[in-house]
């Protein structure tokens, strides 16, 4: 049996109805997901025409909010996709509001001291985690300034009781991010650290938290996550139920853990997924080319995901708050 209770003992009633809600679906559907970057929401508009469906999760970036964004030293490319990312939140609240759909939240951080262009990258800052976790040092308070900040964002959807996939620090097994640049005890403190200031200190119920890594010596520990993940980018047109990936990803806890695809490229094959019963909870294409051509997934592809049986899209997701 698996212990679906929140990690945060003080969860609100609407962490405990989604995961409910995620642990009587494991193994019998899988949520259609979709990460949206821009105001405009092209990948949303481009599976509708196709598929005359939505998802039932829509993924929304926090990057543009980020407090130290190095605007004088940037290239075009990161000022563009800074200001296309600017007051998405708007359409996060109308997905929650308008929709009753599921939320989750992507935050490429730029680096809370120095940087260029997109620091959120390694190779754009200096920025050193391993002093970020030492408390006392300049590095630790500008990560909990920042900290700080995204919490009133977060807390407005808490005083509405919107809850949310977070799944911060994610991709935490690689070093191109600067929050995995010093390996996986530095990005598991990082983590820590987040879950602590959070759940105690600005007391944000809302959150159902997700960890994003198929480490097994870089897991964070049962006590602070509800739900593990894993991002996978296999070629272009390749669609299979991943049981491989899956039981990589399963191995990290020997405590039976909900599971999800935090991003994916191409769509994994929900037709495979039906008949092998992966429980993968849900999938998110990402963004751009991936979710709004047929560059990665083709349309009849799309479509027929779409319109399983085994697929949940936003029509068939409960009313879960």
């Amino acid at each position: 049996m698996m212990n679906i209770t929140p990690c945060n003992p003080r969860a609100s009633d609407e962490v405990r109805s989604v995961l409910n809600y995620l642990s009587e679906i494991r193994g019998k559907g899988i949520i259609t997901g979709q990460h949206t970057q821009t105001i405009a929401q092209d990948e949303l508009n481009y599976i509708h025409e196709v598929t005359g469906k939505l998802p039932a999760l829509c993924g929304f970036e926090l990057l543009a909010y980020s407090p130290n964004i190095n605007y004088n030293d940037s290239g075009e490319e990161c000022l563009l996709e800074v200001e296309e990312n600017k007051d998405t939140l708007q359409r996060a609240w109308e997905w929650a509001e308008k929709k009753n759909g599921l939320i989750t939240f992507t935050w490429h951080w730029f680096s809370p001291l120095g940087g260029r262009d997109k620091s959120f990258y390694t190779e754009h800052t200096d920025f050193d985690a391993a002093k970020a976790i030492v408390e006392g040092t300049a590095e630790h308070k500008a990560l909990l300034s920042d900290m700080d900040d995204m919490a009133e964002i977060l807390r407005e959807f808490r005083d509405k009781r919107i809850p949310i996939l977070w799944r911060p620090f994610h991709e935490a097994e690689g070093t191109w991010f600067w929050w995995g640049s010093k390996g996986p005890e530095v990005a598991k403190q990082l983590y820590r650290i987040m879950y602590d200031r959070y759940t105690k200190h600005h007391d944000l119920t809302n959150l159902i938290w997700v960890w994003n890594s198929p480490l097994v010596e870089g897991y964070v520990g049962d006590d602070v996550v509800d739900i593990i993940s894993r991002d996978l980018y296999p070629p272009a047109h390749q669609h299979t139920d991943l049981r491989q990936e899956y039981e990589e990803l399963i191995r990290i806890t020997p405590t039976p853990k909900l599971a999800a695809l935090g991003e994916i490229g191409p769509l994994p094959c929900v037709r495979s997924i039906s008949e092998s019963r992966i429980p993968w909870l849900w999938f998110m294409i990402w963004s751009n080319d991936f979710g709004k051509s047929d560059k990665f997934t083709r349309k009849e592809i799309l479509r027929s995901a779409y319109h399983s049986d085994y697929a949940i899209t936003l029509d068939r997701l409960p009313k879960l708050y």
